[in-house]
């Protein structure tokens, strides 16, 4: 396998590696290679001592559909075959108020 590993030099005699994404692997070094070296080290220790493994979670209910008054209304309308001529009513009538109100 590859890993990829972050080599930062924090002072003129001093190398720090450690591997992307495992945050607890860290290695050290008088050199850049030193540290290379005992990061590898350190991975395979890691490696040895655990496992990777895959777990399932159960999904709560949505949290926005608890919260949002509007969500649990959303779509009612979806089948209502009157809900087109429903919304030309309100159109007209905004219309009509805003005709009627002066500029």
């Amino acid at each position: 396998m590859q890993y990829r590993v972050l080599v930062q030099r924090p002072s003129e005699q001093h190398f720090v590696a450690s591997i992307l994404g495992l945050s607890n692997v860290v290695a050290g070094g008088k050199t850049e290679a030193e540290a290379i070296t005992k990061i590898k080290a350190a991975l395979k220790s890691q490696l040895a001592a655990s496992k990777v493994v895959t777990i399932d979670i159960d999904s709560e209910p949505n949290q926005i559909e608890s919260t949002d008054p509007w969500i649990k209304n959303a779509g009612i309308f979806a089948d209502d075959p009157m809900f087109d001529d429903f919304l030309n009513e309100v159109a007209a009538f905004r219309k009509q108020v805003d005709d009627s109100e002066p500029v």
